[in-house]
């Protein structure tokens, strides 16, 4: 059998017909994942200063661009964690200055 430069394998069957047969498509998102990925080990490790802010961060970004490819689930829910964290991040941060402010003026 011959195959051309596109992967397609044509094959004749016994009444002269040619059938085509595509080749299997790569379906996966690896920048969404990995943005979902780090959006997960950002929950448990958030509480730790540099390194949780910075995983919540690169999940952000990461499933915000895995948003733009095919399938993008994995994406969305990474997005959605990420900015629950961040959103808590600031919570706190906002938190403890006016904490940090009451606690000075006595």
């Amino acid at each position: 059998m011959n195959q051309n430069s596109q992967g397609y394998k044509p094959e004749n069957d016994s009444q002269g017909q040619t059938i085509v047969v595509n080749p299997r498509q790569n379906n996966s998102n690896g920048t969404g994942t990995a943005g979902f990925v780090l959006a997960l080990i950002a929950l448990f490790l958030g509480w730790i200063p540099l390194l949780g802010w910075i995983l919540w961060l690169l999940g952000l970004v990461l499933s915000f661009v895995g948003l733009f490819n095919k399938p993008n689930g994995l994406a969305i829910a990474g997005l959605i964690i990420s900015l629950i964290g961040v959103a808590l991040l600031i919570f706190l941060f906002a938190g403890l200055a006016i904490f940090g402010s009451l606690m000075s003026f006595n």
